[in-house]
């Protein structure tokens, strides 16, 4: 099928939980780039945007889950969890055409898992800036988010059900993850 984004978000999803299964119990206190979110807080969110997702792809409110989740003492193991489930979801081709509702608006499941990634991706952006490993980061993968972010997060209209700050200009060769966080109005 053309079009399909699901082996970009697995990359993602990848990506993301190699990150979430490495951060040690010392990282946890750590700052991120996100300011309201330390490194334990980013965690909690992330277990929630997998929860969101296989939610809203199923039909259901992601609304109806907490932004951030908490009080998980092995956040590896929940985000297994959580990614088996969502893989499952995944696996079923008629997801790419269900019409579901997210925070922002009402898309197609192909449209959503687009918008998703771009979400996995600038978090594991946020965690791997935050705890010292921007090295593990796939750039090829920011590179092929950016225009969808771009596309699904406009540069006006920032703030209220548009969660993010201004972008933040960068050089024209910054790399696809800094032009990537930038985007989504953050420091790199």
């Amino acid at each position: 099928m053309t079009n399909d984004p699901r082996a970009l978000f697995v990359r993602a999803l990848d990506q993301t939980q190699q990150l979430v299964n490495t951060t040690g119990p010392d990282d946890l206190d750590l700052p991120t780039p996100c300011d309201e979110y330390d490194v334990r807080t980013l965690l909690g969110h992330l277990l929630t945007v997998t929860a969101r997702i296989d939610l809203a792809l199923n039909g259901g409110d992601p609304l109806t889950i907490p932004v951030v989740t908490t009080g998980v003492d092995d956040v590896p193991a929940a985000w297994k969890e959580r990614r088996v489930a969502l893989d499952n979801t995944l696996a079923d081709d008629s997801v790419l055409g269900r019409i579901c509702t997210l925070p922002w608006g009402t898309l197609p499941g192909a449209a959503a898992i687009a918008a998703y990634t771009g979400e996995l991706a600038t978090h594991s952006w946020d965690l791997a800036k935050a705890t010292g490993r921007l090295s593990q980061l796939d750039d090829a993968l920011a590179a092929q988010v950016l225009p969808m972010v771009r596309q699904y997060v406009p540069a006006e209209q920032r703030g209220g059900h548009v969660p993010f700050g201004p972008v933040v200009p960068v050089p024209d060769d910054a790399s696809p993850y800094d032009q990537l966080a930038a985007w989504q109005g953050r420091q790199p």
